[in-house]
């Protein structure tokens, strides 16, 4: 009795196909990969273009001409601080914000969100822009289902002065020259700095 070998039978066919015709061949070939492209789009990553000022100055910071190319990741944990893509609950169009706070956490919110505190329900975070007055986030529309999220932000490939990992504020260096790069890079970390302190993070559940 033969066995089906899918893989073996693809094989026969290209061989086939591709001393036949270019159509056969191109044809054959978007049979073979675009399946292969959807699944490690859908599963694993994907590159697009971040548009908008909310994330600013992380992502599309006014000293680039040009909107930030950047990989979207479906793999890995959702951690507080992360970068991460998600559906808006106003309109389901896909939106990139910093996460805040997980489930059980504590936040101080911010205009106009009516109450002063909130503590986030089991399943549900918290997102907000880094540029707070140019952003559409949870101090607007609450927190957010976790199954709302797509993806986390990873990577900067596009433009190439940028290119690397998403920055992360660092505490500034006292003994480095004190011009705008440098003053900027204070108001980066201090932002950071509030964001974080406005957060009570829920303890452990193994430790209640």
């Amino acid at each position: 009795m033969s066995r089906f070998r899918p893989i073996s039978t693809l094989m026969r066919a290209w061989t086939k196909a591709k001393d036949y015709h270019p159509l056969s061949r191109w044809t054959l070939s978007t049979l073979i990969w675009l399946p292969i492209g959807i699944t490690f789009t859908e599963l694993f990553f994907t590159i697009r273009t971040v548009s908008g000022r909310s994330m600013q100055p992380t992502l599309n910071p006014d000293s680039s001409l040009s909107r930030d190319v950047v990989v979207f990741s479906r793999i890995g944990q959702l951690n507080r601080e992360d970068v991460i893509a998600l559906s808006s609950p106003s309109d389901q169009k896909l939106i990139v914000k910093r996460l805040v706070a997980l489930e059980g956490d504590r936040v101080k919110t911010l205009p106009p969100y009516p109450d002063h505190e909130v503590v986030i329900p089991e399943g549900h975070a918290w997102v907000e822009g880094d540029e707070p007055f140019k952003s559409e986030d949870s101090n607007y529309f609450g927190p957010v289902p976790l199954g709302l999220v797509d993806s986390k932000l990873s990577f900067i490939v596009y433009p190439f002065q940028r290119f690397g990992p998403l920055p992360t504020p660092l505490p500034p260096d006292i003994n480095a020259p004190r011009g705008p790069e440098w003053r900027s890079r204070v108001a980066d970390y201090e932002r950071q700095q509030k964001r974080i302190a406005r957060v009570t993070v829920a303890p452990p559940k193994d430790s209640e």
